[in-house]
């Protein structure tokens, strides 16, 4: 076995673990300062149903979130700690690419930063499918950079490990080896194309993923389905979105941090057996945009770029003493912009007025479920059924209803995973009886009796009440 490529300094595990401790400390402390997002209700229902799969995801995010709940207790801050500790897992992974990379202790907590950006802060604030999505994607670029760089071919197969792994949390994973295939095949090195270890890798990753998959094919691909309601959902904007979100992906003041490791990779000479990691994000740019797909998709490889970045810009601070004060700045400020749009750091009044819950969704999310129950409870009689507009809602009535008397038993919804769970009573129920329809943002709806002939009318009362589609997109 040969050890090819730039140095490998020592692992600056203090500096690092600094960096690493610090965020989670900070996500840990804000963690329950506003309230449940939407998704994590949602998933705090799926995990109590256990599964292979659900029509719009794997199932490892809602069972990791049942076992949250049940080591750290049903709140917001317990069913967080995973997403808390995945954005510590970041930091490390991001500063193990530079040290791959050639990085000293300066570029390796460099790189570690990158942890304190926007899109991994709001991912590690929101206990969502791309929390785990972020590590397993810096992961897998971590082994392939060492088995293109350090000529170890038998990391390939650690490379297939975390995909299979990672299959149970998303599907995505895989356009990352099909970006990373369409580099190789541009350009180069071609000759790993032909090598047994990649194509070992992959059948290992088929092997350990084969149940989540084996779920995809008995149900007719129900990830394609919900591919495309995520394009009509969000329309030709989604596609648009990726380019500016390769700035925004750590923060505006350090995105050249990240450009410099897209020029690094595609231009050292050091680095030529891993040119194919810039060509395959540009190809995956393209892609992400043509098919209007969400625009953090592609985080983990830009935070890849920034980690390789993150070489060339601490040699030149460590240069230029009149640098570091201005990089100084650029971290402080761009430390207090991600924190102020990621984090509930603000006073819901302030919220309001300076409208961050409108740019950020993942805020806006939280706001209001138990308002939103207690108007439901308002209207709410024994016996009542209720038909929610979106998962959310299903969630929140879950979450808070029994503390008004509304037992889980009288919610339905015909959202994603939810219609699975049951539909109205059959034979109609009785004339002393409803169902209330709601949506969210909406009062509900006057009772009108509903029967299981009724339940796709009700559903589509419920629809046109909700501010969210019928069929939503995958949830974040």
């Amino acid at each position: 076995m040969t050890d090819t490529g730039p140095q490998r300094h020592a692992f600056a595990r203090l500096p690092v673990g600094v960096v690493a401790f610090a965020v989670m400390a900070v996500l840990l402390m804000t963690a329950s300062r506003y309230g449940y997002h939407r998704d994590e209700l949602y998933f705090r229902v799926l995990g109590r149903h256990p599964a292979w799969g659900y029509v719009d995801q794997p199932p490892a995010t809602p069972l990791l979130t049942r076992a949250s709940i049940a080591l750290f207790g049903d709140t917001v801050r317990g069913l967080r700690v995973p997403a808390i500790l995945a954005a510590g897992a970041v930091a490390y992974l991001c500063a193990l690419v530079a040290r791959e990379t050639g990085g000293g202790p300066g570029a390796q907590m460099l790189a570690a930063a990158a942890s304190s950006g926007t899109l991994v802060l709001t991912f590690g604030h929101l206990f969502v499918t791309t929390s785990l999505d972020m590590v397993v994607w810096l992961a897998v670029a971590l082994f392939a950079l060492r088995a293109l760089l350090r000529d170890r071919p038998r990391c390939w197969l650690a490379v297939g490990a975390v995909v299979g792994v990672g299959l149970y949390n998303k599907l995505l994973v895989l356009l990352l080896l099909a970006a990373l295939a369409a580099g190789l095949l541009a350009v180069g090195p071609r000759r790993v194309l032909f090598s047994r270890w990649p194509w070992a890798g992959m059948g290992l990753a088929v092997l350990i993923g084969a149940p989540n998959l084996v779920y995809q094919v008995t149900h007719h691909f129900p990830v394609l389905t919900m591919a495309g309601a995520l394009r009509t959902d969000k329309g030709a904007l989604g596609g648009v979105l990726n380019i500016p979100f390769f700035f925004l992906t750590v923060g505006l003041p350090l995105s050249y941090i990240a450009v410099a490791g897209l020029f690094r990779v595609l231009r050292d000479p050091v680095l030529r057996p891993v040119r194919a990691f810039g060509a395959g994000y540009l190809l995956l740019l393209v892609l992400l945009c043509a098919v209007a797909a969400q625009p953090y998709y592609a985080m983990g490889l830009v935070l890849t770029l920034h980690a390789v970045g993150s070489v060339p810009v601490a040699r030149a601070l460590a240069e230029r003493r009149h640098s570091r004060v201005l990089f100084a700045l650029l971290l402080g400020l761009n430390l207090a912009t991600s924190v102020a749009f990621a984090l509930p750091v603000l006073s819901l009044h302030s919220q309001q007025s300076l409208r961050l819950a409108d740019a950020n969704q993942g805020l806006g999310d939280e706001i209001g479920w138990p308002r939103y129950v207690s108007q439901i409870a308002a209207v709410y009689r024994p016996g009542t059924i209720i038909i929610t507009g979106n998962y959310g809602e299903y969630g929140a009535l879950d979450r808070y209803g029994a503390a008004y008397g509304i037992p889980s038993q009288a919610l339905y919804s015909g959202q994603n995973g939810l219609r699975n769970l049951g539909t109205p009573p059959n034979p109609p129920v009785p004339p002393s009886s409803s169902a209330t329809t709601t949506g969210h943002g909406c009062p509900p709806s006057s009772p009108t009796a509903v029967s299981r002939a009724g339940w796709t009318a009700a559903i589509a009362s419920t629809a046109r009440n909700s501010n969210a589609p019928s069929t939503s997109a995958t949830p974040r």
